[in-house]
């Protein structure tokens, strides 16, 4: 089974007919730069599979998608970013939330933020228990952020406000702090 993510871009280029785009974009190198960067670095360890295309040449593919302004994002078919430069917060949003819904969460882990005395809370009941966890920081990385969001929303409801700290150990979802403290009771 192919577990790639599918990243599709269209760029301002390409031929139909008699029209043939001879001009570089430069909202199109810049979102080919982004796309690339952000891969490497942000979303590193996800696999994906970046197919590009010249937007002329096929530009009823990403219409039927609702994309028709290069350039052109899709992620799995949806449409992500169009007509700018993309939004390195919005891919990695797009890419991660996908990746979140085929990939379960393996391990210990707890995604909070500095200064959070609820965090802190957490992170010292785990210590005091010996009990090794990964932690995520939602202030300093994007991508823990919408790891977090992806994963816990979809337990918790879209209507819930999400907090930190969330908390999985063994696999499960445990909660906040509070229901840490009742879990490791």
């Amino acid at each position: 089974m192919d577990d790639k993510i599918n990243i599709t871009f269209y760029k301002w280029a390409g031929k139909f007919g008699p029209f043939s785009v001879k001009i570089p974009c430069g909202e199109c190198s810049l979102t080919d730069d982004i796309l690339k960067h952000t891969l490497e670095t942000d979303l590193d360890g996800i696999p994906t599979r970046v197919s590009t295309f010249d937007w002329l040449t096929f530009f009823w593919r990403p219409l039927k998608k609702g994309g028709w302004h290069a350039p052109i994002v899709m992620v799995e078919g949806k449409v992500i970013s169009q007509g700018n430069a993309i939004n390195r917060g919005v891919l990695v949003q797009a890419i991660v939330t996908e990746h979140a819904k085929r990939t379960p969460l393996k391990g210990n882990h707890v995604f909070g933020k500095k200064n959070c005395p609820h965090c802190t809370k957490a992170k010292a009941a785990l210590d005091a228990k010996n009990i090794e966890y990964e932690y995520h920081d939602v202030i300093e990385s994007p991508r823990a952020l919408y790891e977090m969001l992806a994963r816990v929303k979809p337990i918790i409801g879209d209507k819930t406000p999400v907090t930190v700290p969330q908390i999985w150990l063994d696999d499960e979802y445990v909660g906040g702090a509070d229901d840490l403290e009742n879990f490791l009771l």
